[in-house]
């Protein structure tokens, strides 16, 4: 059967070249569960040697390796069984013990690797990624693998074990008799592989569709206050039901094929004892062989041919754990293409001017951002950036920050280009707050001291800073108030807050603000706006607004438009021109209204 890019045992190929460092830990598992099988099949054979004690006595097998009395026979019939017991079952606590562990390292390890490449890949591919479907890939996706190695692995090689084993004893007494115990062994295997080609791609279809329900759900509860607000629960609560019923729909086409496998294999096995026992019996009889191999054969058959029935079972976990290993190797297989290079550097100092050069920039299947945008920001100076909605200004701190690359042009700051800095050590050198806040599931000051805690006076000094001091103090527990997860228990203005303070906990040369007083008061803007002075002091201070009094008092604002800066100057000179911000500011301070304009 040809191996398609798509196939299980590609999967399976590329899950053993992850799995190298694992390498010694599997061999020495497998080799557990080869000793236990061995010393689970000689139970049987014992009870052929017990039958044969009986019959032959001083003619018995044991009376020929020189235990001539009965009494020595049976006293070393015994002890050989109770060793051989024992050691199955040692054997036996190893091979689980070392199996479940491995399957527990492997799980552990590929959902780390695979969590820490997502956080590193680009921006634009979370762009067209559901993050449910990620979810899903990280946890239930990496559990199918799990239950795999747990369980799986060891069954298939117990089967093969014990197929050659047992194989072995049958020619060994009669080969005739083996011959037709061995007839099923095709059929079986050709069944085997007829499901498990089939089986293949409607279990990838069942883990996908789990993945969109995971993704439905996982955004349902983000959005909660939105659904009820719009009332919308019912709506919701069909989609997850048609989904999920997907989810069922899917999982039943893949049962309904895994489930006749074992009837099949049943009868397979049948026909492979009822061989033996039929022609056993008259090679028995005849005295071809003797009366103890006869029992041996019989009994074994089962054993033999038997565990072909787990194959089904075994089909169905590899089958779906195979899908799973597709979905996480092709996650981690993914490219990150913004990385840093042999030459990147690393800068001991970002107090210098920054200068966009040239840009040009796009979003994947959108118009043009940026056309040869050109901009200079001072260093240690306060800087607005201004314009209408769309017009680019996020865009131009996701560039400088290296969340996207340019499509031309170049970004500096002094004369080296952000390409050739190392992302780390950009990153470290800007304090970002964002338009979304995001609060981690803690206190304030875990929030505010992310990720560095434990200097206690900083975090209250850059409270103070951020107009967040007072309003924390009034809590029941100050500081140390748990905020829930991404901080419900807040409103959007203190989010922000304790955002700015979070980012001048960093300290760092370069400070960007990303409309980040579009959620407060009046009040508090005000207060914020003279913390600025305080704040921009010794830093390059980029500031991103909607609200045009944010930035009333900058050492220069930029506006943006149709791809470029189109007005630069302070406050005063803008208003002065009487260009774009000026009429942005009648509008905002009700000078101009809408329908006037």
């Amino acid at each position: 059967m040809t191996k398609s890019k798509n196939s299980s045992y590609t999967s399976f190929t590329r899950f053993l070249q992850y799995a190298k460092p694992w390498r010694k830990n599997i061999i020495i598992s497998s080799t557990y569960s080869i000793i236990n099988k061995l010393f689970d099949i000689a139970p049987e054979i014992l009870i052929g040697i017990a039958v044969d004690l009986v019959v032959q006595r001083n003619d018995s097998i044991i009376a020929k390796l020189g235990f001539e009395s009965i009494e020595s026979q049976i006293t070393f019939l015994a002890i050989a069984t109770f060793f051989i017991w024992a050691f199955e079952s040692l054997f036996q606590y190893l091979y689980s013990i070392s199996w479940r562990n491995l399957a527990q390292t492997v799980e552990h390890e590929i959902r780390t690797d695979a969590y820490n490449h997502v956080q590193n890949l680009d921006m634009p591919w979370f762009e067209n990624k559901k993050v449910g479907d990620i979810t899903a890939k990280l946890n239930d996706d990496v559990n199918q693998l799990e239950r795999f190695l747990d369980n799986g692995f060891n069954t298939i090689i117990q089967l093969i074990v014990s197929s050659l084993a047992i194989g072995a004893v049958f020619f060994y007494i009669s080969p005739l008799v083996a011959s037709i115990s061995i007839l099923p062994i095709p059929i079986i295997l050709v069944i085997a592989f007829f499901f498990q080609r089939n089986l293949s791609p409607r279990y990838l279809s069942v883990r996908n569709s789990v993945g969109l329900l995971n993704n439905t759900i996982f955004n349902n509860l983000i959005g909660i206050s939105t659904i009820k607000s719009f009332v919308t629960e019912k709506i919701e609560s069909n989609r997850v039901h048609d989904l999920s019923n997907d989810y069922r729909l899917k999982n039943k086409h893949a049962i309904k094929l895994s489930s006749a496998f074992v009837p099949l294999v049943r009868m397979g096995v049948l026909s492979g004892f009822l061989g033996t026992m039929i022609i056993g019996s008259y090679l028995a009889l005849d005295g071809t062989i003797a009366v103890g191999s006869y029992s041996v054969l019989v009994f074994l058959t089962q054993r033999f041919l038997w565990p072909f029935t787990t194959l089904g079972e075994t089909v169905d976990l590899f089958e779906r754990s195979m899908a799973s290993t597709k979905r996480i190797l092709d996650l981690l297989d993914t490219p990150q293409k913004i990385k840093d290079t042999k030459e990147s550097i690393a800068l001991d100092d970002f107090n210098h001017d920054i200068n966009f050069k040239n840009i040009n920039f796009h979003y994947i299947d959108t118009k043009p951002i940026f056309e040869n945008l050109n901009l200079t920001i001072k260093r240690n100076s306060l800087v607005g950036i201004v314009g209408q909605t769309g017009s680019g200004k996020t865009t131009i701190i996701k560039l400088l920050l290296r969340f996207y690359d340019t499509i031309g042009g170049s970004i500096e700051i002094g004369s080296n280009e952000i390409k050739n800095i190392k992302i780390k050590n950009l990153r470290e050198n800007i304090g970002y707050v964002s338009q979304d806040i995001f609060m981690f599931d803690g206190s304030i000051k875990d929030n505010i001291a992310y990720p560095n805690m434990g200097n206690d006076e900083q975090v209250i000094t850059v409270a103070k800073q951020s107009q967040a001091h007072e309003f924390i103090m009034k809590l029941e527990n100050g500081y140390d108030t748990f905020i829930g997860e991404r901080g419900q228990k807040l409103s959007e203005g203190q989010k922000q807050r304790i955002a700015i303070a979070r980012a001048l906990y960093k300290n760092p040369p370069i400070l960007i603000f990303d409309e980040a007083t579009s959620s407060v008061d009046n009040e508090t803007e005000l207060l914020l706006q003279k913390a600025l002075y305080s704040i921009s002091k010794d830093r390059t201070t980029i500031v991103i607004a909607h609200r045009l009094s944010t930035v009333r008092n900058a050492d220069n604002i930029f506006v943006l438009g149709n791809g470029s800066i189109i007005e630069s100057g302070n406050h005063k000179k803008l208003l002065d021109e009487k260009g774009v911000y000026n009429k942005l500011w009648e509008i905002q301070t009700g000078k101009i209204s809408l329908e006037e304009e």
